[in-house]
C-alpha cells in the first residue's frame, strides 16, 4: 500500500495538541507506524529520485516525529538536507514554500529538543536560514509566501526562529492574511493558520504543559452563505497534455448554473446535463473534496500528477473545488498536469 506519511504526521501532530490521556500504548504505535512510512516513503527515492509520497510529506513525517520528541536516525535528517541543498522541494509548477516551511520547521525542532548532535545541528541551523531566505524571496506583491495556503507554514518559521520582529517580510504577510481570512474554511487550513495569529507555531505543540480543563468546547455551525438570485454560465475545458492523450482538449461546453455557485456545482451541473458525457469523481481529504478523476482519467500520486484548477488563460487558482466560486462568463479548465 502506498505509505500515508502526511496523514499520520497531522494526526499525530493535533493528537499531541490535544493533551491525549497518559496511555502510551496507541501513541506508541502510531509514531511506530510513521517510522516505517517514512522507510517506505524513501523506497521510492532509489527508483524515481524523490519520496513516494512528496518531500512536504516526508518533512511533515520529520515534525511531527520531533513534535512527540523522537529520535529520528540521521540519515532520515541527511535526506532532507540534501533535498533542500541541492533546491529540490520545487515542482513542476514553480517553487513549493510549503516545502521549504515545512522542512525549516523539522529542522528548528530537532535543534531546539536536542535530538541531533552538534555537528548535524549546525547543518540544520545553516539549512534552516537558508530556507528562510528563499520563503522571503518567494513574497509576491500581494504579500503571500508563494501563495495564501502556503503562507502560514511560512511565518511559522519567522516565529519557531523568533526573526518575526527583524524580517518586515512578516508584518506585510501577517496583514495580507487578515485580509483574507475567508480563505481559511476547511479545519486543516483553520488548523495551520490559527497558530500564527496567536503568535504560535507546531514547534510549540512539543512543550505544551497538559492540564485538566473543563469540556467548554461547543459545536459552531457555520452560517450558511446567502443564495445569490439569478443565474450565470460557465465555460467548462478539460485539457491532457500530449503524449498523454490523442486529444489536447477533451472537453469544451457551457455549463449553466445558480448564481454564486461553487466549482463543485459547476461539475455536478456538468455531469447532470445532456448528453451525459462529463464524469469526475473526488476525494475526500483534510482540506475538503480533492478532484481525482475527469472523464474517466484518474490523477496517479505515483505518476506524479493532478487535475490542476485554472480560470483562463492560465490563472492557477488557490482554492479548492468546493470553495471557489467562479463569476459569469468565466473560463475554468481542469488540466491533468505533473507536479
Amino acid at each position: 500500500d502506498w505509505p500515508e506519511t502526511g496523514r499520520l504526521a497531522l494526526y499525530l501532530l493535533g493528537l499531541r495538541a490535544t493533551c491525549p490521556p497518559p496511555e502510551p500504548g496507541p501513541q506508541r504505535s502510531l509514531v511506530t507506524w510513521l517510522k516505517y512510512y517514512l522507510e517506505e516513503d524513501w523506497a521510492g527515492s532509489r527508483r524515481h529520485g524523490h519520496p513516494l509520497t512528496s518531500y512536504y510529506q516526508y518533512s511533515l513525517g520529520v515534525l511531527a516525529l520531533c513534535v512527540h520528541r523522537k529520535r529520528v536516525r540521521e540519515e532520515v535528517i541527511r535526506r532532507l538536507l540534501v533535498a533542500e541543498h541541492h533546491g529540490r522541494f520545487g515542482h513542476a509548477s514553480g517553487s513549493a514554500v510549503d516545502t521549504e516551511a515545512v522542512a525549516a520547521l523539522a529542522f528548528t525542532c530537532l535543534q531546539r529538543e536536542r535530538l541531533v548532535g552538534a555537528r548535524l545541528a549546525a547543518e540544520l541551523g545553516a539549512a534552516t536560514r537558508a530556507a528562510r531566505r528563499r520563503i522571503v524571496e518567494a513574497q509576491g506583491q500581494d504579500g503571500f509566501f508563494g501563495n495564501i495556503y502556503s503562507t502560514p507554514w511560512a511565518m511559522q518559521v519567522f516565529i519557531a526562529t523568533d526573526t518575526c520582529r527583524t524580517q518586515p517580510a512578516y508584518g506585510r504577510a501577517m496583514a495580507a492574511l487578515l485580509e483574507n481570512l475567508g480563505a481559511f474554511s476547511t479545519a486543516a487550513t483553520m488548523a495551520q493558520v490559527l497558530p500564527v495569529l496567536h503568535g504560535h507555531s507546531y514547534l510549540d505543540i512539543a512543550s505544551t504543559r497538559c492540564r485538566e480543563e473543563l469540556d467548554t468546547l461547543l459545536p459552531i455551525s457555520p452560517e450558511p452563505l446567502p443564495e445569490m438570485p439569478g443565474n450565470m454560465t460557465v465555460q467548462l475545458v478539460v485539457e491532457c497534455p500530449e503524449p498523454s492523450c490523442p486529444q489536447h482538449r477533451l472537453y469544451d461546453r457551457p455549463v449553466p448554473v445558480s448564481a454564486g455557485a461553487s466549482l463543485l456545482d459547476v461539475l455536478r451541473a456538468a455531469a447532470a446535463q445532456e448528453p451525459h458525457d462529463f464524469t469526475f469523481d473526488t476525494q475526500d481529504t483534510p482540506q475538503g473534496p480533492f478532484l481525482s478523476r475527469v472523464l474517466g482519467l484518474e490523477a496517479r500520486q505515483e505518476k506524479r500528477n493532478y487535475w490542476q484548477l485554472l480560470t483562463a488563460p492560465s490563472t492557477s487558482l488557490q482554492m479548492g473545488i468546493a470553495d471557489y466560486r467562479p463569476h459569469d462568463g468565466e473560463t475554468l479548465i481542469l488540466r491533468l498536469s505533473e507536479w
